[in-house]
């Protein structure tokens, strides 16, 4: 399995878990939106994301790009998720299978909980509210938000956020 394949494979079982804690379903805007939340927290904690994956500031807040191509996946009926996930209603997902919990280390299952358990009862206008946090508003829309600024409006210190910027500047460097 290639870096690529990993990062889906693992949005996959951390989208699984998200779910399983919603009662099984949810629209892809609380979805999406605990998900960010969980991401923030963890950056804030250990300095790392839970996902890999890309936010993007779109009108409604932060949206996840790997986790958002699945939902259009799942949504036109594609045949890659069907094994772990159907498309309900407009704009639901729910969740097939069962989480590989492999996929998700203690801390980040730790986040996502107090993710979903902060989160899960808000409505639409409070979650859009709640995500145009300093990460959103200084992003151009469309535009993919920095894990430093996603950091930054969940509170970190300048010492994380200096660990995060040299985290990234050696991810990078093993790219090129």
């Amino acid at each position: 399995m290639n870096a690529f394949e990993e990062k889906i494979e693992g949005t996959i079982h951390l989208l699984l878990y998200i779910l399983k804690k919603l009662g099984g379903r949810s629209d892809i805007h609380k979805l999406f939106k605990i998900l960010y939340f969980a991401e923030q927290k963890h950056l804030v904690r250990y300095g790392a994301t839970i996902s890999q994956d890309h936010y993007h500031a779109m009108k409604n807040g932060p949206v996840p790009s790997i986790a958002y191509d699945i939902y259009k996946s799942v949504k036109d009926g594609g045949v890659t998720y069907a094994p772990y996930f159907s498309a309900v209603e407009r704009f639901s997902i729910a969740g097939i299978g069962e989480p590989d919990l492999d996929f998700l280390s203690e801390s980040e299952i730790k986040c996502i909980d107090e993710s979903v358990q902060e989160n899960k009862s808000l409505s639409f206008n409070d979650l859009t509210d709640k995500s145009h946090d300093e990460a959103w508003k200084e992003t151009g829309r469309d535009k993919e938000i920095s894990p430093v600024a996603i950091a930054r409006a969940g509170g970190a210190d300048n010492h994380m956020v200096k660990y995060i910027e040299d985290q990234l500047l050696i991810h990078s460097a093993k790219f090129e």
